[in-house]
């Protein structure tokens, strides 16, 4: 599987040798509809992404990690190659995107409304 499988409702907002970043309907995460910095998005990097600047983060393995909000992530794999972090990914991306991820037991506070919101927007609802 490539980025070619990836569901339309993802958008690929960076490409380069050593990461990936995949958005999930920027269109409506836009600070109106949704909150802005809800916005899920999965990013594959070479070597353990970090909130930390400056923290080191090389390594020779893929992580696969999705964000739902800035202190809500879930790191979905951790792959060998490059080529199967990316089918990983977008196995992600499109299972979020079908309603098959449950992304309401990654909260530990969850905040109803907005779950009940994005409910709908993936079908789940």
């Amino acid at each position: 599987m490539d980025i070619a499988a990836l569901a339309e409702d993802w958008t690929v907002w960076n490409r380069t040798e050593t990461e990936l970043i995949l958005a999930y309907r920027p269109d409506i995460f836009d600070s109106e509809t949704f909150p802005a910095p809800c916005l899920p998005t999965i990013y594959l990097t070479r070597g353990k992404r970090t909130r930390r600047p400056g923290a080191d983060r090389t390594g020779e393995d893929w992580y696969v990690t999705l964000y739902l909000e800035p202190e809500v992530d879930w790191q979905a794999a951790v792959e060998p190659e490059r080529e199967a972090a990316v089918e990983a990914a977008v196995d992600l991306a499109n299972d979020f995107a079908a309603g098959e991820f449950d992304f309401r037991s990654l909260y530990q506070v969850p905040r109803e409304a907005y779950l009940d919101e994005l409910d709908v927007l993936t079908g789940r609802a």
